[in-house]
């Protein structure tokens, strides 16, 4: 029976048990009949508090993947994979109109490759986004003041707040991490298509 170990670059609630639920979801497509443990360990992502650009989202996600597999080879530990999650805000110009939008961005690495994974976005109330972009607050603090409630990152995070709880943070990750961990549990697919786009 196969067993992985997934190490993600957080402790925080929403963020494992997101990586925890994705990987259940995919567990017979990585490992068929086996087993998978999901630790956290909290890591610096090397990025702003808030992060205001897709460019800056995934980097986060990947340095805190990085810096996981840094810190288990120091220590002489084995992984299988590792995760980085960043969120944050992706800005768009439409019609003339900046456009903000909360995203989730997940990066998974087996030490040889690695791959990017994206939820959906929703869009920020402007007041929301002025208090973050202008005002330079941290997202977790703006949305606890905007909603009046507090530790709502723990919880259903901004999203949660945004969609009515339709789609919580926690929701958002998952979703984030499936993708990411799609070339590694649908390599088929993903080999067909380089080779198809090489000519080969």
């Amino acid at each position: 029976m196969k067993s992985l170990r997934v190490v993600v670059g957080s402790q925080r609630r929403p963020k494992l048990e997101a990586v925890r639920e994705a990987v259940a979801d995919i567990r017979n497509l990585l490992a068929p009949g086996g087993v998978v443990e999901v630790l956290g360990t909290e890591v610096e992502s090397g990025v702003s508090h808030t992060p205001a650009s897709r460019e800056e989202l995934m980097r986060g996600a990947r340095q805190r993947a990085e810096a996981v597999a840094e810190r288990l080879r120091a220590k002489g530990e084995s992984v299988d994979y590792c995760v980085g999650l960043e969120g944050g805000l992706d800005i768009a110009e439409e019609n003339d109109r900046r456009r903000v939008f909360l995203e989730s961005w997940a990066y998974v690495s087996n030490g040889t490759q690695g791959h990017f994974g994206c939820s959906g976005s929703i869009e920020l109330p402007e007041a929301l986004a002025e208090e973050v972009l202008v005002r330079g607050t941290e997202l977790a603090e703006a949305i606890d003041r905007y909603a009046g409630v507090v530790g709502i990152r723990d919880g259903q995070g901004a999203w949660g707040v945004l969609s009515a709880d339709l789609i919580s943070r926690q929701e958002a990750f998952r979703v984030a991490v499936v993708a990411a961990f799609a070339p590694f549990y649908n390599a088929r697919m993903y080999r067909g298509a380089a080779a198809a786009g090489s000519g080969a």
